[in-house]
């Protein structure tokens, strides 16, 4: 009884009252929790727009008992919106979002509030106290440090931090605090790739509720359990990557523009026949009959088309294999201080892919600078080829931008050979198609202003890209399209990025500043990750109620002997399972041709009235058709089995120690 009633109690409008027999009613919330807790946070019905711009259109989903979600969606369709509504930021202007009483939600803000004097104990404020009361310290420790913050930084006070830093300060409280649901929006964007392979690790062990933005597709879809999308003012959430989401739309989309076009045809037929004996009263009946199947039949209108990055650089032709080369360059803003960049020797060759990588501060912005010609290096050389053209997207290029032009005039602005046409063309393909080119820079947002400074490299032809984060604005959609233009583009790229995703897609030779120095790598980023790895990476510290650990430097020989093992283990395991799923799409792809070619036997054989060839066709497409069933379940099953082990083998790969002690 006094179970049912505590269910009853935390269930009833979300709300908690007091009630006697306190004692008895705890034990039975404690036994019941898990039941309770499958259905958390209940969004109903939202709708929100902004003047003529409707947002959501009755948006329904709920976040169930330890969901790590991915919200994904193009910019501008409300993500962040979402986002500030279940923070009670926002209110919707219809519907209703159900939180329950006593459940704590945190998010990264960007609101900068320090109170206490030190590092350490700022992130140590954000600590619940333990029922026994023991030391949770070196949690917060290993969390600062896990961001990027050394020992030396615990006792600085946290005004004296960069505006970045004070960001990750913020990130640490809200992890440290442990809320029951976590949201997370582009938390990447401020994080160098170290911090963000210390995360990744971090949010796979998250055992409460979590919700993530971020442009970085494989970061999102190694720690989330679902996606949840936001698609033409609607939202769907399904167990799954983003590329199943993906998959799903598109097939729905397409079935729907079949089922439209095939309707189309219908309403049209059936509006000739009414026409045609409208006025004929032997088919009175008929067109009427017909006249309110039409009314009745809601009409499907086309969907309509969502505008995506669609463009390619522009390649200038250079002869010969070289482009630059750079001979002991070295570095220092001031004299007097350690060198930035030190006897650094390499060179760029035609149809280069160079990552360049590192923690922040280390130098990686400056080399590109020095590559464009924007510093002068304190001693070395930079040779380059008589043809090179350069194209710049830098971090501090988007503030160059004249706020006061248009995009048109910015894209017309970054070459002096380029036509009015030419530029809206740029335009168009930057998504600032029409009217939307004659908006000025100010009311631009990040992301759009990252699409002008995109779009003004297209206009200069070049064969060397230097690309400094250009992701850090942009969309998956847009970072898709991103990289299919430099994969396309018929010259070197050198990209700095935190992105693991971008780097193992795009990166054939690496330039690493870690440890203090920084070195030319021959090979890609998991090359480096197998046979060098990150200079005192660290694991994540158990949570609160986990066994206390404190975390030592990895063994890069363990490191490496273990992720051996995971990965011939992983490549064992998805091989056989790949191989059933091909085997099993290929007899779906021969059951189709058959029953294809048994429906126009079928057909014939109705238009010669022969019965016997009709009862062998119907017969054969109904067996074909009740094997196809069987198999796409099997398909289905074998995709979920493969997703699932696929995740698995991910997070044991992103902490191999830790799998190495289990």
């Amino acid at each position: 009884m006094i179970l049912k009633l505590a269910k009853k109690i935390l269930i009833s409008n979300f709300c908690v009252v007091q009630l006697k027999h306190e004692k008895d009613i705890k034990s039975g919330l404690k036994t019941a929790w898990p039941v309770i807790r499958e259905e958390m946070i209940q969004v109903s019905e939202i709708d929100k727009s902004y003047g003529q711009q409707i947002i959501f259109n009755k948006i329904s989903f709920s976040i169930n008992a330890g969901e790590r979600i991915g919200l994904i969606g193009r910019n501008g369709h409300g993500k962040t919106t979402l986002f500030r509504m279940i923070l009670g930021e926002e209110h919707p202007d219809a519907g209703a979002i159900r939180i329950p009483n006593h459940y704590s939600i945190a998010h990264l803000s960007q609101h900068i509030h320090f109170t206490e004097e030190t590092i350490l104990k700022e992130g140590c404020s954000s600590l619940k106290t333990t029922e026994d009361g023991r030391d949770e310290t070196y949690r917060v420790k290993n969390v600062l440090q896990g961001l990027g913050f050394s020992s030396k930084d615990f006792d600085r006070h946290p005004d004296e931090l960069s505006g970045g830093f004070q960001v990750r300060l913020n990130l640490a409280k809200v992890l440290i605090s442990e809320p029951n649901l976590l949201l997370l929006d582009e938390p990447t964007n401020y994080l160098d790739i170290v911090s963000a392979r210390w995360l990744n690790r971090f949010l796979l062990s998250w055992k409460n509720e979590l919700m993530l933005i971020t442009h970085d597709r494989a970061f999102m879809d190694s720690v989330t359990t679902h996606t949840m999308g936001i698609h033409r003012c609607r939202i769907r959430k399904i167990s799954g990557s983003t590329l199943k989401f993906s998959q799903q739309v598109l097939q729905e989309e397409e079935i729907f523009e079949k089922t439209r076009v095939n309707d189309d045809k219908k309403r049209k037929e059936t509006e000739q026949f009414i026409n045609r004996f409208r006025a004929q009263a032997t088919k009175a009946s008929a067109v009427q009959s017909r006249v309110k199947a039409l009314l009745k039949k809601e009409k499907l209108e086309k969907l309509s088309e969502i505008k995506t990055l669609d463009f390619e650089f522009n390649a200038s032709p250079l002869s010969g294999k070289w482009l630059l080369r750079a001979e002991d360059l070295s570095f220092s803003f001031n004299p007097e201080d350690p060198l930035l960049i030190d006897r650094l020797s390499f060179s760029v060759s035609k149809n280069d892919r160079i990552g360049i990588i590192g923690k922040n501060g280390q130098g990686k912005t400056t080399l590109l600078n020095l590559l464009a010609g924007e510093l002068s290096p304190t001693a070395g050389i930079i040779g380059l080829h008589q043809d090179l053209k350069i194209a710049y997207f830098g971090q501090t290029n988007i503030n160059r931008l004249n706020l006061d032009n248009t995009v048109e005039q910015e894209i017309l602005g970054a070459h002096p050979d380029q036509n009015r046409k030419a530029a809206r063309s740029i335009c168009g393909a930057m998504m600032f198609d029409g009217d939307k080119a004659l908006k000025r820079i100010a009311v631009l947002s990040g992301g759009e202003r990252s699409r002008v400074l995109l779009g003004k490299l297209l206009a200069c032809p070049a064969n060397l890209l230097l690309l400094d984060e250009p992701t850090n604005h942009l969309d998956m959609e847009s970072v898709d399209s991103l990289l299919e233009a430099i994969d396309a583009f018929n010259g070197a790229v050198m990209i700095v990025t935190h992105s693991e995703m971008i780097l193992r897609s795009v990166a054939t030779r690496l330039i690493v500043f870690d440890d203090n120095q920084v070195k030319m790598f021959e090979g890609t980023y998991q090359d480096f990750l197998d046979r060098v790895g990150w200079k005192d990476e660290i694991a994540p510290a158990p949570c609160t109620g986990s066994k206390a650990q404190k975390n030592k430097p990895v063994n890069k020989k363990d490191m490496r002997r273990i992720r051996a093992e995971i990965l011939a283990e992983r490549s064992k395991t998805l091989a056989a399972l790949e191989k059933r799923i091909r085997e099993v799409e290929n007899t779906i792809e021969e059951l189709e041709e058959r029953i294809d070619h048994e429906t126009q036997l079928l057909l014939e054989a109705s238009q010669n009235q022969n019965g016997e060839s009709i009862k062998k066709s119907s017969k054969s497409i109904s067996e074909s058709r009740k094997k196809m069933d069987l198999l796409f379940g099997e398909l289905e099953e074998l995709t979920v089995e493969y997703e699932n082990k696929a995740r698995s083998f991910e997070e044991r790969l992103s902490d191999p120690i830790q799998s190495g002690r289990v």
